[in-house]
């Protein structure tokens, strides 16, 4: 079953809650962490999965259209919903969020799990192409569009996030054809493999259960929004792109998982409703415990 594979992924998370409630190893411990999981150890992940990535294959560049595809065509319908419904930016910015933005370390430990290598190495793909869009968007929503008018400031910002920069990398060593050599490869490895089990327990630490009182029929939507709709509109999307079926499996999981925790840090960047973030990227957390095994199911069904 399903829930059998998944299961010890939920199971880190709430381990991570667990220990985070008790103050084990300290309080300061899971803020350092992730800063070591974001800067250094997920970076280099992205690095080895895309180094030696066939980035010319014709089934990965109909993967990252389909990956702009979904996530614009999602974006673009909530801007319009918005112009019904006329929201501050302040709680636009983390509903956008909550519906385009995924967690990635959760997407990825899936991929290792029903995929393999080459399911990381596309998600790699993905991801290169899918970070820079959805934190562009995010701050478009949380600014009412003032970071449009400043391009430069919005590349520059773009450009100090550690994910983007490895898959600049990465790209670039694929397309060059050199490869990671001299044992980098092994070494980026290595860092690589912490950096999942890590970045789960990081997600359980940073659960925040009394956000869950506020703004429940908000929650609701945005759930039902991210972890149903968006992986049918994935599904539709990847079967018009023709996406082979370990593509399709990779456009659909991270259109399936909940959003990102790091959505919480960049809406009280930018002064958005920080409580709503909050509640948003845990209630996606839990409740993905139970739409997973049913998108992933029917996945299956649906690949045949």
């Amino acid at each position: 079953m399903l829930f059998l594979t998944i299961w010890p992924l939920f199971a880190l998370i709430c381990l991570g809650f667990a220990l985070a409630a008790r103050g084990f190893p300290a309080e300061t411990f899971w803020p350092a962490a992730e800063r070591l999981n974001y800067f250094v150890l997920f970076p280099a992940l992205l690095v080895s999965s895309l180094a030696n990535a066939p980035v010319n294959d014709p089934a990965l560049l109909r993967l990252g259209g389909a990956a702009i595809a979904t996530i614009c065509a999602a974006a673009a319908l909530l801007w319009g919903l918005r112009l019904l419904r006329p929201l501050p930016a302040a709680r636009f910015g983390p509903a956008l969020q909550g519906i385009v933005r995924f967690n990635t370390y959760l997407a990825l430990s899936l991929l290792a799990l029903l995929g393999g290598p080459d399911a990381l190495e596309r998600a790699a793909i993905y991801l290169a192409l899918a970070v820079p869009l959805v934190n562009v968007l995010s701050i478009l929503a949380l600014s009412e569009g003032s970071a449009a008018r400043q391009p430069l400031r919005l590349a520059a910002t773009m450009l100090r996030n550690p994910l983007i920069l490895a898959c600049l990398v990465g790209f670039a060593l694929a397309l060059s054809g050199i490869g990671l050599p001299l044992g980098t490869q092994s070494l980026l490895k290595l860092l690589g493999q912490g950096s999942l089990p890590l970045g789960l327990l990081c997600v359980g630490a940073a659960l925040n259960l009394p956000a869950l009182r506020r703004n429940l029929s908000a929650l609701a939507g945005a759930g039902a929004a991210r972890l149903l709709l968006m992986p049918g509109l994935a599904a539709i999307v990847g079967h018009a792109f023709a996406l082979p079926r370990t593509e399709l499996l990779v456009l659909i999981v991270f259109s399936a998982v909940p959003t990102a925790p790091t959505a919480y840090v960049l809406t009280r960047q930018l002064r958005g409703d920080g409580p709503l973030m909050a509640g948003i990227v845990t209630a996606q957390t839990l409740a993905a415990l139970a739409s997973l095994p049913l998108v992933l199911w029917l996945v299956r069904a649906l690949a045949g």
